[in-house]
């Protein structure tokens, strides 16, 4: 099959070289001329045999627009769009219909994996048409992890990245424990060797998975964490999922605390923590530290 590909940074390239190695043709265009198989989206377009398929991955947002408003007036009636980076799901209902006015069909992917997706595989979650999705089917097959998980037609477009939004959210929360409990065994008098713990947690037990496994890869090239600033971004899916659930009236403590918690990482000197010490001063006459 053959497939065009916007965007080669460390998804979109390893994603290329996968569906290579799968046997098909891939036509790829970065704006790095390092890396790019066309000079624009325009050429990349005239490469491709029709009916085409594009896949997308660049950042969400503004930059997906662009290529998507570029794309509407490149390509014909029948050509499929696959945008597989992190769009929020309303964006794709948007999409879908800005290219459906010109006969252009539209596939959400949520995709995970990482810089480990090259050789392991990538997990998939596709929202949109049977038709579009069964079309593009041989490039899941390429994509996705040896065996018969790791791709779902999780249903109509906006599905695919709903249900990734679900996933790093549900990580949010499963990065937060582990954390929190490194920090406390780190604290604990009694515990010598927290970085041999972790390993031992990973055979026959309930917490052991790949977050761990990473976890200890961690902590074999820096024990005690002592290069790394306590300072975590949010890649914006966390808020969406925190977001979903109050439209939707679904509790979600356990993740909604791990997205505040990446909140509460960017402070130096937190406001919420000068309140507190005050009112602790004020009732109970306990100790505040001030500045200087």
């Amino acid at each position: 099959m053959q497939l065009g590909l916007i965007g080669l940074g460390k998804m979109g390239g390893n994603m290329r070289e996968r569906i290579r190695r799968a046997g098909h043709q891939v036509i790829g265009y970065d704006r790095n001329p390092e890396l790019t198989d066309a000079k624009d989206l325009a050429e990349l377009v005239e490469k491709l045999d029709a009916p085409r398929t594009i896949w997308v991955m660049v950042p969400a947002g503004t930059a997906t627009q662009v290529v998507v408003d570029e794309l509407k007036d490149l390509l014909s009636p029948g050509d499929i769009v696959v945008d597989g980076g992190n769009s929020r799901w309303t964006d794709d209902e948007k999409h879908a219909a800005e290219l459906g006015v010109k006969g252009i069909g539209f596939v959400d992917a949520g995709v995970s994996g990482g810089v480990w997706g090259l050789e392991n595989g990538y997990a998939l979650m596709v929202g949109g048409d049977k038709d579009n999705v069964d079309r593009l089917q041989p490039i899941f097959n390429a994509l996705k992890p040896d065996g018969p998980y790791g791709y779902v037609h999780a249903g109509r477009v906006g599905a695919g990245h709903f249900s990734k939004m679900v996933h790093n959210g549900i990580e949010y929360a499963m990065m937060q424990a582990y954390a929190e409990g490194w920090e406390l065994l780190e604290k604990a008098n009694s515990v010598d060797n927290v970085r041999e713990i972790f390993r031992s947690w990973q055979e026959g037990t309930v917490i052991r998975s790949w977050l761990l496994d990473l976890a200890v890869n961690a902590l074999d090239e820096d024990e005690h964490l002592d290069e790394l600033r306590g300072y975590a971004e949010d890649s914006g899916e966390g808020r969406w999922t925190v977001e979903a659930a109050i439209d939707n009236a679904v509790p979600l403590p356990a993740i909604t605390a791990s997205l505040f918690a990446r909140f509460a990482s960017r402070q130096d000197d937190s406001p919420q923590m000068k309140m507190i010490a005050a009112l602790r001063n004020q009732f109970g006459g306990h100790a505040v530290e001030k500045k200087g």
